[in-house]
């Protein structure tokens, strides 16, 4: 069995810091510029990122870029464009060189200053000239600042539309955070459970029914408030729609790092609406009191008795693999 990861994020060093910064401190002012990184300097990051997949048992990782570098909110627009691009270039030639283990992912440049359907040329550039396989979508590209409607919103539209005529993913994953209330890591959980509330009570998936959509971290609150949820829903549609069959219109990794959260989520959201993720090395890259490192989630699903062979291999192959179309 193939394990596919689907949840990573790109490995890179302070070349791409020190770029994003020239961007900032110059406004724009002196263009787009470039992202020089050696190949050497590649390979030599990714040797150690693929090291450390091996050593977990992952075969395939889908990279994407960090979500919380990506400056949604910082203005001018132009620099949240190009620094999405040249990421994305990075992702590409990753890709190229280690073409056993990576998949691409594409960033979206989201500035909330301009329209949504601007954003979506670099996601059809990534997909027909880079062959990626899916991209991010930030559910608040203020970074915490209001305003954004949520993803039910008919705003949303041209970008959902365009996810189905490229019939690929988005992986529905918060990015930075600008306030002092939360860190980008509470951010993340918060919109991600805002998605999905927003999600289900809206008509996205009767307006567009081919969408595959992906909730990063394990669905944010969602299965783990689960009983809030169903009784709000009573409430809505004259409680005629079944909150757990609405929930099966999405998708959600495994990027937790506890048993029982896991198995929680496996229960209510579905076997086959869960695949294998987990942001390795990320925030998860830490070890517990007996020395195993959080994101090391694999022993954990294989820890739990009650999955039969069918329900791993979908966890850990066949999802993800029809749904990336990664054969």
């Amino acid at each position: 069995m193939t394990v596919i990861d689907i949840h990573a994020h790109v490995v890179a060093g302070p070349e791409v810091g020190a770029y994003a910064n020239s961007l900032v401190a110059g406004r724009g002012f002196h263009g787009k510029g470039h992202l020089n990184i050696s190949e050497e300097s590649i390979r030599r990051r990714c040797d150690a990122h693929i090291a450390s997949l091996q050593e977990v048992g992952t075969d395939i990782q889908l990279i994407s870029p960090r979500p919380y570098t990506m400056m949604h909110s910082f203005e001018p627009a132009s620099i949240v464009q190009w620094y999405a691009e040249e990421v994305n270039d990075l992702i590409a030639r990753q890709v190229e060189m280690y073409s056993n283990s990576y998949r691409g992912v594409c960033g979206l440049p989201q500035s909330p200053s301009v329209e949504p359907v601007r954003w979506l040329d670099e996601l059809e550039r990534c997909i027909r000239e880079h062959n990626f396989v899916g991209c991010l979508l930030n559910p608040d590209p203020t970074e915490g600042q209001g305003g954004m409607p949520s993803l039910g919103d008919p705003m949303w539209y041209p970008v959902y539309e365009r996810l189905c005529e490229l019939d690929v993913p988005a992986l529905i994953h918060g990015a930075g955070c600008t306030t002092t209330r939360e860190s980008f890591h509470n951010h993340f959980i918060t919109e991600e459970s805002i998605a999905v509330t927003s999600l289900l009570r809206s008509d996205v998936f009767e307006h567009f029914p081919d969408l595959k959509l992906i909730v990063a971290h394990g669905g944010g609150s969602v299965p783990y408030q689960i009983g809030r949820w169903r009784a709000l829903n009573r409430s809505f549609k004259d409680g005629t729609v079944d909150y757990d069959e609405q929930l099966r219109q999405l998708y959600f990794d495994t990027a937790l790092y506890n048993e029982e959260s896991l198995e929680l989520e496996l229960k209510i959201c579905g076997t086959d609406r869960c695949m294998f993720g987990t942001e390795r090395p990320g925030a998860g890259s830490a070890f517990d009191k007996d020395g195993r490192s959080y994101d090391d989630v694999k022993p954990l699903i294989d820890g739990i008795s009650w999955l039969t062979e069918a329900e791993r291999h979908a966890i850990y192959e066949g999802t993800a693999t029809e749904l990336f179309k990664l054969k």
